[in-house]
């Protein structure tokens, strides 16, 4: 496990933890890596029959950790063979449910990981983004194809091209969430939902999810945003829009095409 990602095992749920609050959560190839072993081993291991995604501090997670996500683009090699690509991968095959609790920024990664969970709480006053078009990247994590099949084609465009946040109220009413309650609820009614599911019929529950969802559709989705991503990743768009992150200014596109 990577330091900033704990696990902890009790009555069938295994509980992941981002921890770095430091940071918002911001994420990096070591925390992926330790997401992937723990995501894999969820579903390998029959004493896992839940996994519940949760946070430390005051976000869910800011998403991917800039410096480390600009020096991943100057890695030459296959990104699907980088721990972010296996995290997705053993998302898109985890055959077991997966609860997710949310308070404060869900941004990039932070949202997308949202719809390969089959139980979402907010807080109210959750702030759920995606980014990419902003740093003049792609969607990533099957998000092109399940966000819009979650809240629809227009809703999910404007999310992506515009980069602006929608509030948890919001997201359960568009049908990303399944409770919207005060922060301060968040932990304790996604544990019990958490716990709910662990006491159902366990193979019972992987085949209805197994029906629901089709694994080798959403990897195939997943390598080809990988193809996007990667070259825009590499793109005179992305590295105007980085520097002008580093700068703390509007990126200008004007003279990019």
């Amino acid at each position: 496990m990577s330091e900033h990602i704990r696990t902890h095992l009790e009555g069938g749920v295994l509980t992941v933890v981002f921890d770095r609050a430091d940071k918002k959560n911001a994420i990096t190839q070591a925390m992926y890596t330790a997401l992937a072993d723990a995501t894999e081993k969820a579903k390998a291991d029959d004493a896992v029959r839940v996994i519940l995604f949760r946070s430390e501090g005051d976000a869910f997670s800011a998403g991917n950790d800039i410096a480390d996500f600009i020096s991943l683009g100057q890695t030459e090699g296959d990104l699907v063979e980088m721990g972010v690509f296996r995290f997705l991968k053993a998302l898109a095959e985890l055959d077991k449910p997966a609860v997710a609790a949310v308070r404060g920024r869900a941004v990039g990664i932070g949202l997308t990981l949202l719809l390969h969970c089959d139980m979402v709480v907010v807080a109210e006053d959750a702030l759920l983004s995606v980014p990419f078009v902003n740093l003049a990247l792609a969607p990533e994590a099957a998000s092109s194809l399940l966000l819009g099949a979650t809240i629809g084609h227009q809703r999910a465009f404007e999310l992506f091209a515009l980069g602006e946040a929608i509030d948890g109220k919001t997201a359960l009413a568009w049908g990303l969430a399944n409770r919207a309650v005060p922060a301060d609820q968040v932990e304790t009614t996604a544990a019990d939902l958490a716990a709910k599911l662990a006491a159902r019929a366990p193979n019972s529950i992987r085949k209805t999810k197994a029906l629901m969802r089709d694994a080798e559709v959403l990897w195939t989705v997943m390598q080809r945003e990988a193809e996007a991503f990667g070259s825009q990743m590499r793109s005179p768009e992305a590295m105007e829009a980085f520097m002008a992150f580093s700068q703390k200014r509007a990126p200008d596109f004007s003279k990019l095409g």
